[in-house]
């Protein structure tokens, strides 16, 4: 019966006959309700009948219980957990209520989805059919859009059936299939082939046009049809997304009874027919009320409980009182087993609620707690909306209320906080209760806009807390403070949080870190750098793991406001160690985004890439914000793209009212300009970046600005850039900062002493380990050299400047330094042939692994992708190198063959 489905039915074969030959794919197959996607994917079924079928299909009901959908469908494979490596293996059980523990980290459960699902299809390929994703819960949408980019040396095809529009943003980056409606002519085929009788021509036109080329419109319509309606004008018509009322007109035939039966079943998500049975024993109705309904072909009973369609599911439950709902809901509550199934029970009883009820309204509680240790913030989220709204005491009530509002803007949904927010009355609140408030609201404006109207709350939050919570009130204010940092000139009062923050309770005794660092932040702001940079310093040497981890962009912040690059990498290396062994699903992007910045200082663009792509697959599979070091990635690169890049950056942070980025795309512009010898562009970028800094970047800009003024001729800018700069250095200890300082005063000075202090930005910057900046800086003493008549000197320094920038990917200087070693007569060494094939970001971190000794299980768990996958690469890698055992990698100059 798939009529004019031949190009769907070719694109699926194909994909099925990839996966047979070890290349695999996924596809969303997209369309409105009744185009014929299920009978797509039936059709891929029967095509791949000799590959391992998984399946599962989701449902509307369960939306709001985490891995719900993930569980149906690895059911079958329970018995190979024991398979997996342990902290995947822990990390499944407990998503599937299979064992006690802290919340499973979603990237692990997505991991050992991926895991499970790559071992058994190294036995035969697999087929994974997954129905009506958009009623999937999130956390299992998620993990199947995590394993389904990272098939692709798999013998694994996966279907996904999807109605638009799409609400998991993973989803929608994946390839995707549109069932069209059906041609005039292949409706009334599907028509013909459907009727076991003559149908007149008018009537057979009014059909076609009323079902506008949906499929099960066409079936739907013609169910019961008798010789005079076909004859008589028979019509139902059906407009945009009516299907739902055709089944709901079949369920109007059939009778009281059967019609209870299928609202039973549609509000019991599980398909399992013996709780089905004891609940409808408990409504007083009889096994044989289901045999109208399996007669009609609108259910099947046995092994599971399966409706014909998703929307006979809908129609029977929508079409039912509301009364009827509750008393089926508190049937099925009372037939699950509460020491099993005790969140779904919980739920059943809060549907069949009337009214207020503190029992139920704590039993969902509870239930809310238990759901969150197994990862389901939206379903936490749904269950303490739910028990507020059924709570009898004000007080519990509001706590319950606040509870759900945070737990959904952890969740992603700040509109619903906002919500939420929105019942609260705030004039009976208590001043700790206004303080949650102000701070929930601080914390959704700053998930939103990323600065912009976040401080203002957070600081009338931080003075209620300060006469109820001397420690909490500081921590609040250390927050405050960064959130108007980071929304700069386009919305952060900064003087505001800095007063406050001076005014707030003094630090107790012994002062905490965060007392430590706000004092040092607010010095800093308030012009005594030299004592506030010395606080952060001993912040960052004090600060434990936990409490960097929920400020891990302040670490990369404060570490480059104080040039202390070790610190910066040694912090942030130990949070993404603690990512990894604890799989913190939001932590590691931010950390690996964050340090990639440090080792583009380091000269180590390949390592930065390398973390950037880890950290911008892992954002696409967590939905967690995008961190900024790609733009100096490019700039540092000499990117062609960097320009565009730049103005959709500021465009974006600009709409946001984020202007630390924008000063930030200004000052990695400011780079990519100095790089390409266009110091007029630079010097307008860097003026815009050092005059909109406060904080964090102002010092690294004022050295592009330096550098870009001395070029472009403006040395007035040069002197007062060279001033702000210095304020920056001298409150350093760091080889970093006295080496860019000597740079600078170089770049500002004449004769003996501009060659004196190039000489000591060397020295410097060597001991520093900032090869990034020690090139740069060979290549402005060279180009200073050349212009002074030194030529042969000048080609030594512009010599190893271009070598060493050639080897680690910073084209654009490279090139300057190229333009310079030619202008004294010798021409740059040209790359070798071979370069071409040197080794991707990706290959290069599992060259590394493989070299120090770890196995392709061990990689794919670091990197976050199959076994096969690293060994798919690893072929590559050895055809690259032209060796030929994972030995010949121990020792070899990874960096200088792999490009970025």
């Amino acid at each position: 019966m798939l009529k004019g489905r031949q190009r769907e039915i070719g694109t699926l074969t194909g994909l099925l006959d990839e996966a047979r030959a070890g290349r695999g794919s996924a596809l969303i197959v997209r369309g409105e309700a009744g185009i014929g996607k299920t009978a797509l994917l039936e059709h891929a079924a029967q095509t791949g009948s000799a590959m391992r079928l998984l399946r599962a299909t989701g449902v509307e009901f369960e939306m709001g219980l985490p891995f719900s959908g993930l569980h149906q469908l690895l059911a079958p494979l329970s018995g190979r957990l024991g398979r997996l490596p342990d902290r995947q293996r822990e990390a499944l059980e407990t998503a599937f209520g299979l064992r006690s523990a802290d919340a499973p980290d979603r990237l692990m459960v997505a991991m050992a989805t991926l895991t499970l699902i790559s071992e058994i299809a190294e036995e035969r390929p697999v087929l994974c059919l997954v129905d009506d994703v958009q009623w999937l819960d999130e956390a299992s949408a998620k993990a199947l859009a995590f394993a389904a980019r990272r098939i692709a040396a798999e013998p694994v095809a996966m279907l996904l059936g999807l109605r638009d529009p799409v609400r998991i943003p993973e989803l929608d980056s994946l390839p995707s299939l549109t069932v069209p409606e059906l041609s005039d002519s292949d409706a009334r085929a599907l028509l013909t082939a459907a009727l076991h009788a003559p149908l007149d021509e008018p009537i057979r036109d009014r059909i076609v046009a009323e079902a506008r080329g949906n499929p099960l419109a066409l079936l739907e319509l013609t169910v019961g049809i008798r010789p005079g309606e076909m004859a008589g004008g028979f019509g139902l018509p059906v407009r945009g997304g009516a299907m739902e009322e055709l089944f709901r007109r079949r369920l109007d035939d059939l009778p009281d009874p059967t019609r209870l039966l299928l609202l039973t079943a549609s509000a019991e998500p599980l398909g399992d027919p013996l709780l089905l049975w004891d609940a409808v024993r408990r409504l007083g109705l009889d096994v044989a009320a289901a045999a109208p309904a399996e007669d009609a072909g609108l259910l099947e009973i046995d092994a599971r409980v399966r409706f014909r369609h998703p929307l006979v599911r809908s129609a029977a439950y929508r079409s039912a009182s509301p009364s009827q709902r509750r008393a089926v809901h508190k049937a099925l509550a009372e037939a699950t087993d509460p020491a099993l199934d005790p969140d779904r029970r919980a739920w059943h009883r809060a549907q069949a609620a009337a009214g207020p009820d503190e029992d139920i309204a704590a039993d969902l509680a509870a239930a809310a707690d238990r759901v969150r240790m197994r990862g389901g913030l939206a379903a936490t989220a749904a269950f303490l909306e739910r028990s507020a709204h059924l709570t009898t005491d004000p007080s519990t009530r509001l706590t319950r209320l606040l509870a759900a509002a945070g737990v959904k803007l952890d969740a992603g949904a700040p509109d619903d906080a906002v919500a939420l927010l929105a019942h609260v009355d705030e004039a009976v609140l208590s001043p700790m209760a206004q303080a949650q408030v102000e701070t929930l609201r601080g914390r959704i404006a700053f998930a939103v806009r990323r600065g912009m109207d976040a401080s203002a709350p957070l600081l009338r939050a931080a003075q209620r807390v300060e006469p109820l919570n001397a420690r909490l009130a500081r921590e609040i204010h250390l927050d405050a403070l960064f959130a108007s940092v980071l929304a700069g000139h386009l919305g952060g009062d900064i003087d505001t949080a800095v007063q406050a923050a001076r005014a707030a309770v003094p630090a107790p005794h012994p002062p905490t870190v965060v007392d430590v660092l706000l004092d040092g932040l607010t010095l800093i702001l308030t012009g005594d750098r030299p004592v506030g940079a010395a606080l952060v310093r001993q912040a960052l040497a004090e600060g434990d793991d936990a409490m960097w981890a929920r400020r891990v962009q302040m670490v990369g912040a404060l570490a480059f406001e104080v040039w202390d690059v070790d610190s910066y990498v040694s912090i942030l290396n130990r949070q993404i160690s603690r990512a990894r062994t604890l799989g913190a699903l939001t932590l590691l992007p931010q950390a690996l985004s964050t340090v990639a910045g440090a080792h583009l200082r380091l000269g180590q663009l390949h390592t930065a890439a390398s973390l950037l792509d880890q950290a911008t697959e892992l954002v696409a599979a967590t939905g967690t914000a995008p961190s900024y070091p790609h733009l100096t990635l490019a700039a540092w690169q000499g990117d062609s793209a960097t320009e565009d890049m730049v103005g959709a950056a500021v465009k974006d942070a600009t709409a946001r009212g984020e202007g630390l980025l924008v000063a930030f795309a200004h000052f990695a512009l400011a780079i990519h300009r100095n790089g390409h010898g266009d110091y007029t562009g630079a010097l307008a970028a860097a003026e815009y970046a050092s005059s909109h800094l406060v904080l964090v970047f102002k010092g690294a800009a004022s050295r592009e600005l330096v550098e870009a003024a001395t070029r472009a001729d403006a040395p007035d800018i040069a002197q007062q850039a060279f001033a702000d700069l210095r304020e920056t250095t001298q409150a350093s200890t760091t080889d970093f900062a006295a080496g860019t300082e000597h740079l600078c005063a170089g770049l500002i000075t004449h004769g003996a002493q501009a060659d004196h202090h190039y000489q000591a930005a060397l020295e410097a910057l060597t001991a520093s380990g900032c090869l990034g900046d020690l090139e740069r800086a060979r290549l402005l003493y060279g180009e200073w050299l050349r212009r002074q008549g030194r030529r042969s000197e000048a080609r030594k320094q512009l010599r190893e400047a271009h070598e060493a920038l050639t080897a680690m990917g910073a084209e654009g200087f490279a090139q300057r330094a190229a333009r310079e070693l030619g202008a004294t007569g010798e021409r740059a060494r040209k790359r070798a042939a071979g370069d071409t094939d040197r080794l991707t970001a990706q290959e290069l971190a599992i060259a590394r692994q493989v070299a120090a000794g770890a196995t392709s299980k061990e990689i794919a768990a670091e990197l976050f992708v199959s076994p096969r996958t690293v060994d798919a690469h690893l072929r590559n890698i050895f055809r690259k190198l032209s060796i030929t055992s994972r030995r010949q990698l121990r020792g070899m100059p990874l960096d200088d063959l792999a490009h970025a």
